[in-house]
């Protein structure tokens, strides 16, 4: 199947999983098993949840993870610093790369916002180099947009 075509067959299925759950805990729980499940060649996928001006590890799918990160540290508070998607090609490259599993080679996080605040971030891990591309971005900004919406008690009808 084309990528393309996964995420908005992905984009389905999580507005279906989250029609009418508005726990944020929940809906993320869900989305990392969703993600964890369909996407090829990941490790990891989980959130984190920004609190206390730092990360705590929140719902996720795959080996046991860090479970604080400091603001600006990793790729995840890089992410949370500079308020945008992060997509590392190696993560051996990175300056002050976290390594909570050294199987992760690339890594992607995107930011997720409720009333114009980062809540959170969703991290994916692929022990892949250059797992993630221009289409993975695009995709996960849909899906990430998909469950700051059910956060938002709106309605999950959005054109796919």
């Amino acid at each position: 199947m084309e990528k393309q075509e996964q995420y908005r067959l992905l984009q389905k299925q999580l507005i279906a999983l989250l029609e009418d759950e508005h726990d944020p805990i929940a809906n993320m729980a869900n989305m990392s098993a969703l993600l964890y499940q369909t996407l090829p060649d990941v490790n990891w996928v989980g959130f984190y949840r920004y609190e206390n001006e730092e990360l705590i590890l929140g719902p996720f799918q795959g080996k046991p993870a860090c479970m604080h990160i400091p603001y600006g540290k990793g790729v995840c508070g890089l992410c949370l610093k500079e308020e945008r998607m992060v997509r590392v090609d190696d993560v051996l490259d990175f300056p002050n790369h976290i390594a909570c599993d050294c199987d992760s080679r690339s890594e992607i996080v995107i930011p997720l916002w409720h009333r114009q605040k980062i809540i959170a971030v969703l991290d994916i891990d692929s022990p892949i180099l250059q797992r993630f591309d221009e289409t993975d971005e695009i995709g996960l900004s849909k899906l990430t947009t998909i469950l700051e919406n059910s956060w938002n008690l709106a309605k999950l009808k959005m054109s796919i």
